[in-house]
């Protein structure tokens, strides 16, 4: 298992039961890369890419598990989001795993899994995690 799948495990085990993930990082961070690393680990055999311009991509396993991948870099009108319902997917109790997220601030739910990739000068990536619930950071 190579570094990425590692983390990906991690991440899973640490977010326990939260359904709605927030990967936040500069463009080319990694956010999508890890989100493949992450669909991997929960069977996903669908191939995982940026929605950048669908701005939702749905991906299933062989559970019959749903999951929602949103990419916001695109948007250029938080009501847009709105229009592609995402108030119901946030709610649909699927896993929705949310690039961009800064683009719709007022749209997102108040508990949420918040991951910041940032790069640093030698090209590895450090993660910070927090888990938010009813809009409140656990530290």
């Amino acid at each position: 298992m190579d570094e990425i799948d590692q983390t990906a495990k991690k991440l899973i085990e640490y977010a326990g039961d939260e359904k709605i993930w927030i990967f936040q990082g500069n463009l080319g961070a990694g956010k999508t890369t890890l989100i493949r690393a992450i669909a991997k680990h929960f069977g996903v055999e669908d191939r995982v890419s940026s929605p950048t311009f669908s701005l939702v991509n749905e991906y299933g396993n062989h559970f019959g598990e749903v999951f929602y991948h949103f990419d916001f870099y695109r948007l250029e009108d938080p009501a847009e989001a709105i229009e592609i319902g995402v108030d119901e997917y946030f709610e649909s109790g699927n896993y929705c795993w949310i690039e961009w997220a800064e683009k719709i601030p007022g749209f997102l739910p108040e508990d949420f899994f918040h991951i910041r990739i940032i790069t640093l000068h030698n090209g590895t990536r450090h993660l910070i995690l927090r888990k938010v619930k009813n809009g409140q950071a656990d530290g």
